[in-house]
């Protein structure tokens, strides 16, 4: 790529559904306050599966300051038409949009915005559903909405409907790492010139009990706090079992600086270096060494012409696994060999959202770096002994200037993303 031609990207709107709110701001004040989001489950959710909790977002009706009303958003004819993970997406776009202030468009705007929306799944809920209706009435009582309700690129193509969005559309499902790589796609797309705006990010709604009995088949899910959910995602601790599965869907605005100073927009942060590789290694684990996990993160400082010294902050993608974990903490080390840089995992509030999380992450830092506050891994009661020589931000927030922050996004079949965002200087 020609370096001259290469555009300058900005974040203009984000948007957040999780499960601490329904919102971006509330989510953020709970997160900094060390809230959790996990939840214990309904019987029906997980039956006979030993992993009773999850990360669900509050309802209005149990919440009227974070909770969400989905009639709010999209009636409720339209509802049965689109499996929760699109529906969660166009919450989320809804607020990233109003965020942005991007409305109102020009016929002639709109040809060249880019919607990537990432899931790691897809409509995991739908699926069972139509499985169940087949198995119990058979296919003719299918609905002719059943396969549009479940795809994966349903959520970009039903945000990109509604907005009249007419550039590139794209819905990565890379596992864990979707929402970083949606989030890359689109900055390349905007560096290149291909786009001029882009909304991208993920979503992921599939807690039930084909995918509890699923990941905990794999050892994946934590079981030891079923009784105290709120204590269950204990990033780097010593005496984490496993990740907490949760729902929920982020979306930013990504524009080319030139456009956004154009139409006067409110810049959030910038976008400066991406890198995302593979680990050839394993379909749901990655080398104990994290050497692909680092590979990516150092593409994603020379992509930014950055030193490792030059980040300020770390948004760990560590799920509460205790193998993963550690497997990051040693790339973090192999490339970050000081231990001024700090370090957390938002997933410790929030719970492990998938295909979302790195979306959900991203926007968490840029908050972190409007308000010069590093936010906390809850639970942490014993640091792991391989954290040592780290700085490790542990239950409560930390006060500080941050320039620059680099976010990890990691996921089964070996999939490794990062991305550095940066406080925008003109």
């Amino acid at each position: 790529m020609n370096e001259k031609h290469v555009k300058r990207v900005v974040v203009t709107g984000v948007g957040l559904v999780s499960p601490l709110a329904a919102n971006s701001t509330v989510s953020w004040e709970r997160l900094l306050k060390g809230l959790s989001g996990v939840k214990r489950l309904p019987p029906e959710s997980y039956g006979d599966c030993p992993v009773s909790i999850a990360g669900i977002i509050p309802s209005y009706e149990d919440d009227p300051i974070g909770g969400l009303d989905m009639n709010r958003y999209i009636p409720l004819k339209d509802q049965k038409k689109a499996d929760r993970f699109i529906q969660l997406a166009l919450v989320a776009a809804e607020e990233a949009v109003i965020d942005a202030n991007l409305l109102p468009l020009s016929n002639d705007e709109k040809l060249d915005i880019a919607t990537i929306v990432a899931t790691g799944i897809g409509g995991f809920h739908s699926i069972t559903n139509a499985v169940n209706t087949v198995v119990t009435k058979g296919s003719r009582k299918l609905s002719p909405f059943t396969i549009p309700s479940f795809i994966a690129n349903l959520a970009a193509g039903q945000i990109s409907i509604k907005y009249g969005f007419k550039g590139m559309i794209g819905a990565p499902v890379s596992a864990c790492a979707a929402s970083i790589q949606a989030i890359g796609d689109g900055f390349r797309a905007i560096q290149s010139g291909y786009a001029n705006i882009a909304l991208v990010g993920g979503s992921e709604s599939c807690i039930n009990n084909v995918s509890l009995g699923g990941f905990h088949a794999a050892r994946a899910l934590t079981t030891n706090y079923n009784d105290a959910p709120e204590c269950a995602s204990r990033p780097f601790d010593s005496q984490r079992d496993g990740f907490v599965m949760s729902e929920g869907a982020g979306i930013l605005i990504l524009e080319d600086l030139d456009n956004a100073l154009k139409r006067k927009a409110k810049i959030l942060a910038e976008i400066i270096g991406y890198g995302t590789t593979s680990d050839a290694w394993h379909i749901t684990s990655g080398p104990e060494d994290g050497s692909g996990a680092a590979r990516s993160m150092q593409k994603a400082l020379n992509d930014a012409h950055l030193k490792a010294e030059d980040i300020d902050y770390i948004n760990a993608h560590s799920t509460s696994t205790f193998v993963g974990d550690r497997a990051e903490i040693a790339a973090i080390k192999s490339v970050f060999n000081n231990s001024k840089t700090y370090i957390s995992s938002t997933k410790s509030s929030t719970g492990h959202m998938l295909g979302a999380a790195g979306a959900a992450a991203t926007i968490f830092s840029i908050k972190a770096i409007n308000d010069g506050i590093a936010p906390p891994s809850i639970n942490i009661d014993d640091l792991d002994d391989s954290t040592d020589g780290l700085n490790i931000v542990t239950n409560t927030p930390k006060k500080t200037s941050l320039k620059n922050v680099l976010i990890n996004g990691f996921g089964f079949g070996g999939v490794n993303a990062s991305l550095i965002i940066s406080d925008f200087v003109k």
